[in-house]
């Protein structure tokens, strides 16, 4: 019997009269090829539902079936190193086109299964059963769903399953035998449980030196990376993705141009893991939804990517999640509100976008599993505000659930300094948390180096405006000195090259050596302007060419130069003063 018929239809939202009860976000089933959507709203014996897929050639009348679920997808050991659509169906199985319909099979591979525990012992909800390991992507630990507990009373021996093959057979306290396999399926509107939500110990550590020394994200913390068009969002989020020290990486296209995810799903199987030497793909899922395919599907497609996210650190692991952009993702929300003729809010988002927007960021954290693991899902969102206004919705309320805001700059991106975030306009509030880190790493002072970088910048921007009113030659020594202090940070230390091989990624050791270097030479160049020379003397000492490309030609393995580059820079100041001691004598 047919649950419901259409009635109405608009877009991605349409009406239908029930035969049935149904509820709020339940898996629906549209039309003769079965298109998926989600029940949106009920008013008395008719429901709203909006469609997950092109609704073209759906008419009044035709049916409707619910599935007694809420939308839900499947987890298990098949997901890393492939490439899914918003609704987590693969992409490398559909062909040239989307084929309509929902299906989430992942063909019949199997993968070696091992049991950890044996007929008989007792499992808690998200407890480990056993271990799956692939030959080409990480090793995983095999969950029981966090919904489910009860005495093993079969358990499959050690070999080769498919995700769907039952391994183990659990016996729940009243008495009902319920099968599992390799994998299991869990709402994605739902945050998967845990134990305890812990304080955020260690910084998401990324390799570049604005992020990780001006601006850190803690391990588990959620980051916003606003810009416009140009300024570098999408490669920034690649690079991070490629060189972060996460265990996973879950990369998804939230509504991105078409070409633009073409080129990320063409480089990424392509690129070599830095930290094993392996293909990046063996640790990275991508979730592509681009912006012709139907909006609804974007905007259920960053908490597939979220719930992906979860399900990975739930066996313990350090997951980061690049989310691209969400701006587009708001977008979608607005045209669906639109078309339920909601009230609309400001910029004619609805009202309810700020909600929406914590229920994203609020499922990173740094918690305990219900395995007993620890494990950590960071979040790193990129928002595209229009016309680039931080002051537009989107980006205003993303500041209130992240703690860090990695604010990108169209005039730094046209002068291509890379990356482009603006130290002026961007902040972390884990600073504070982060120093015991840094401090673990043998640099106690970097609080106070990193607060003295930013106080030199900001002071830098001030007589820059009064610089082009008077000119630079014409300001007192000491704020010139200013100038050339802040100037050498930035191009020094902010600025990196993405093509260098040496300078693309920076470890702390050397970021704690450089920022030694630039300090020092802020003391030696203070000291020397009080005793009277000029900045320009200081401008033209040799070893200021040196400083200014240290990032690119020191590498990892030759720290030690760092030692050599100090002593240069030392002997030089020292020769510089003593010059102006004869002189005066």
């Amino acid at each position: 019997m047919t649950d419901a018929f259409i009635n109405w239809i608009s877009g991605p939202v349409l009406r239908a009269k029930a035969n049935k009860s149904f509820r709020i976000n339940e898996a629906v089933l549209v039309g003769e090829k079965k298109l998926l959507g989600e029940v949106i709203r009920l008013d008395h014996d008719e429901i709203v539902v909006q469609v997950y897929e092109d609704t073209t050639g759906l008419r009044p009348g035709d049916p409707l079936n619910g599935t007694r679920s809420e939308l839900s997808i499947r987890l298990g050991p098949g997901l890393l190193g492939n490439i899914y659509d918003g609704l987590l169906r693969p992409l490398d199985t559909q062909g040239r086109y989307v084929e309509t319909g929902f299906d989430q099979k992942r063909g019949d591979q199997t993968y070696p299964f091992t049991p950890s525990l044996k007929i008989g012992d007792s499992v808690k909800p998200g407890a480990v059963f056993g271990s799956v390991q692939r030959s080409d992507a990480r090793s995983q630990r095999a969950l029981v769903p966090p919904n489910l507990e009860g005495e093993i009373v079969e358990l499959a021996e050690t070999g080769c399953y498919t995700e769907d093959q039952v391994v183990c057979t659990i016996k729940r306290p009243d008495g009902e035998l319920h099968e599992i396999s390799l994998s299991h399926r869990w709402p994605v509107r739902k945050p998967r449980p845990v134990t305890t939500r812990l304080p955020v110990e260690g910084p998401l550590f990324t390799g570049q030196r604005i992020l990780d020394s001006i601006f850190p994200l803690g391990c588990g913390g959620r980051a916003a990376m606003p810009g416009g068009f140009g300024t570098g969002k999408t490669v920034l989020q690649e690079t991070l993705a490629k060189w972060c020290d996460a265990d996973v990486i879950i990369y998804v296209g939230c509504g991105e141009r078409g070409n633009e995810m073409a080129g990320v799903l063409h480089e990424f199987p392509g690129l070599e893991d830095p930290l094993t030497g392996r293909p990046l793909m063996e640790r990275t899922v991508i979730i592509a939804n681009t912006s012709n395919m139907p909006v609804a599907a974007r905007e259920a497609s960053i908490y597939t990517a979220v719930t992906v996210g979860e399900y990975f650190r739930d066996q313990g692991m350090r997951v980061a999640l690049m989310a691209d952009s969400t701006s587009r993702w708001a977008e979608a929300l607005r045209e669906v509100s639109g078309r339920l003729g909601e009230l609309p809010s400001e910029a004619g988002y609805p009202a309810y976008i700020s909600s929406r927007l914590a229920d994203f960021y609020e499922r990173a954290a740094h918690v305990k599993t219900l395995c007993g693991q620890e494990g950590s899902l960071s979040i790193i969102g990129a928002v595209s505000p229009p016309s680039a206004d931080f002051s537009e919705p989107v980006t205003t309320h993303t500041k209130r659930y992240t703690r860090c805001f990695w604010a990108l700059d169209a005039s730094r991106a046209q002068a291509r300094f890379y990356p482009a975030v603006h130290p002026l306009l961007s902040y972390s509030q884990d600073s504070d948390v982060l120093a015991d880190f840094w401090n673990q790493q043998g640099n106690p002072q970097w609080p106070k180096q990193r607060r003295r970088f930013l106080t030199l910048i900001e002071e830098q921007s001030r007589l820059e405006r009064m610089a082009r009113i008077v000119g630079k030659d014409a300001l007192p020594p000491r704020q010139q000195h200013i100038l050339l202090c802040a100037e050498l940070i930035n191009e020094a230390f902010l600025r990196q090259s993405a093509y260098s091989p040496i300078d693309r990624f920076c470890s702390p050791a050397k970021q704690i050596a450089m920022m030694r270097i630039i300090i020092n030479f802020i003391s030696l160049s203070e000291a020397a302007v009080n005793e009277g020379v000029s900045v320009e003397r200081i401008n033209d000492l040799p070893v200021m060419r040196r400083i200014r490309r240290m990032g690119e030609e020191i590498a990892e393995n030759q720290l030690d130069d760092f030692k050599e580059l100090m002593r240069n820079m030392e002997a030089e100041f020292t020769h510089l003063s003593e010059g102006v001691i004869s002189n005066a004598s």
